[in-house]
């Protein structure tokens, strides 16, 4: 211990893993014996570098809100100056409106998806783009696209589903891979509406300046092969605090046969990690894939599969009532639809409500891939993610529902698109539900992108946690390996235990000031902090206390919380 301001001393200890998100603590010891905490939540920037904006909306609001970062390096962003700057894309006619005092561009009598309005920019080989944009069309509610186009390629930016009569916000972004011209515009495959755009903004970043604004949880999944390997158990149980099982718990895997439901393996390795204090996410409750049924179930009629799903979710939700962080409760079912098919549209958000009737405290998270991974896969982009989040919470008694987000983040190269992952977290923060990375792995690219991928996801303020889909077995791994078949760190063993390295403050004692403070960075968790005074000893106690992820992340908080030494 270390003598504090000559007669207090505080020391903190971390309890393991916590949520995402940096913090300032500052400890104020008083002469009244009264001890004041002060958390001031810190997205921890470089003074020399510009401010990430994380803010997005997700609603389609009567007027648009102002260009983020003033537009960037888009001439003219809110249209105030007529077109200038902007041109006709295509064959498609552009003109310039006014409505209620907010002036915009048109692109109509379009004749093909591209026609629509462009405006030229010049690119800098290496620099992350950070584009926003508000829009709308004069009818339905049709995805439109925005498109980078520069001499070698196409780049797709970001996508929306625009409304008539609204303005949303499109949030995306691109990393310009050589420098000279590009032209930036909107494509909409309905020509039949026209496409009006206002308040656009596109700000460059240096790889320093985009590094900077990163800081921040790291678990990992694993399978059955840990119950019966020791060096297994120690490699994973010295390093993570959340677990997934990789397929124990799937339905193909507890209930191969149709009525001989086993759950050993899975109860098992549950018993394994509780006795480590390791939480687990459960998946899945059901998978929407066709492929990866039981055999037994694609034969089955409408009614006996109903009656099939009922008895599936009454027996493993109830099972593992209450041993669960969380359930990925009906997975990939944005881009897969078996049970829908089958059962009606409305399935996914009658499991969501079955679900949470028998195990009301467990978070129930839609659980998809490529909604930050790809901007090309329209099937999952972010805003149709949100859309199928609606659909579920409007099922009749799922308002208040507690829902998380799961991304996979299944990188498949080539490359990581990080500014438009950056802002599709962005766009799914304005939920305000709890965003996961579920299942993560990066394949077929260079080594780094593994590092890249972890320190861009870490870093962002809204990420609850991450989960790698790493899981070792003799036969290989699914994508990536850590560790080799003798528990050796592979390269990206290394990369993962360097990382936690970083993160992970075990303890932390220091002196306050002249004026009793005592002040440390610290990443969100939970904590146990001691304060003695040199000369009483007892003057000692231990205090618990929790650093948590602020819901306005874009803004500075503090909290306070007094403590008394009587």
């Amino acid at each position: 211990m270390v003598m504090v301001f000559g007669w207090k001393v505080a020391t903190l200890v971390r309890d393991g893993g916590g949520l995402v998100g940096g913090a300032v603590v500052m400890v104020n010891v008083l002469e009244e014996e009264l001890i004041y905490l002060s958390f001031v939540t810190t997205t921890g920037f470089e003074a020399e570098a510009l401010s990430y904006d994380y803010s997005a909306s997700i609603e389609c609001l009567a007027h648009p809100q102002n260009p983020l970062y003033n537009g960037g390096i888009i001439q003219n962003p809110e249209l105030n100056n007529g077109l200038q700057g902007w041109t006709a894309f295509g064959d498609a006619r552009i003109e310039h409106r006014e409505s209620l005092g907010n002036k915009y561009v048109v692109a109509h009598r379009r004749n093909q998806a591209h026609d629509s309005v462009s405006q030229k920019i010049y690119l800098q080989k290496d620099k992350h783009y950070t584009l926003s944009a508000w829009i709308q069309v004069s009818e339905g509610n049709v995805p439109v696209t925005a498109i980078v186009k520069t001499t070698t390629r196409l780049k797709f930016a970001g996508a929306i589903f625009a409304e008539s009569n609204c303005w949303s916000m499109l949030k995306g972004g691109f990393t310009a891979d050589e420098s000279g011209p590009a032209e930036l515009y909107f494509e909409g495959n309905n020509t039949s509406v026209e496409i009006w755009i206002d308040n656009v903004a596109l700000q460059p970043f240096t790889e320093g300046e985009w590094r900077s604004h990163q800081d921040e949880s790291i678990e990992k999944c694993h399978n059955s092969y840990i119950l019966n390997n020791g060096l297994y158990k120690n490699w994973f149980t010295s390093r993570f605090t959340v677990t997934t099982f990789e397929n124990e718990m799937k339905w193909y895997s507890t209930e191969n046969v149709q009525g001989r439901e086993d759950y050993s393996v899975a109860d098992a390795m549950l018993q394994f990690v509780k006795q480590h204090n390791i939480a687990v996410r459960g998946h899945n409750i059901f998978w929407d894939d066709p492929r990866y049924q039981p055999g037994w179930v694609p034969s089955l009629s409408p009614y006996q599969l109903n009656s099939a799903v009922e008895k599936r979710v009454r027996s493993v939700v109830s099972r593992y009532r209450g041993q669960l962080i969380s359930w990925d409760v009906v997975n990939e079912n944005l881009h897969f639809s078996f049970f829908e098919g089958k059962l009606g549209q409305a399935f996914s958000g009658r499991i969501f409500h079955e679900a949470h009737n028998i195990d009301g405290q467990t978070t129930l998270f839609l659980n998809e891939y490529n909604t930050i991974e790809d901007s090309r896969d329209g099937v999952s982009i972010p805003a149709r993610y949100i859309q199928k989040l609606k659909k579920i919470q409007s099922y009749p008694g799922n308002a208040g529902l507690p829902i998380g987000i799961g991304l996979e983040a299944h990188f498949s190269g080539p490359g990581i698109n990080f500014p438009y992952l950056r802002a599709s977290i962005d766009y799914l923060a304005a939920t305000r539900l709890p965003i996961w990375i579920t299942e993560l792995d990066v394949a077929s690219q260079p080594r780094q992108y593994f590092e890249l991928a972890l320190r861009e996801l870490h870093g962002h303020p809204m990420v609850r946690g991450i989960v790698m889909w790493t899981a070792w077995s003799p036969q290989g791994c699914y994508r990536i390996c850590l560790v080799d078949n003798n528990f050796r760190n592979l390269p990206a063993g290394n990369v993962v235990d360097r990382l936690l390295s970083e993160w992970r403050l075990s303890k932390l004692s220091g002196m306050t000031d002249q004026n009793g403070f005592f002040e440390a960075n610290l990443f969100h968790g939970d904590y146990e902090m001691e304060i003695s005074h040199p000369v009483m000893k007892n003057y000692t106690f231990t205090q618990r206390l929790q650093v948590t992820p602020i819901e306005e992340y874009f803004k500075e908080t503090k909290q306070f919380v007094q403590l008394s030494m009587k």
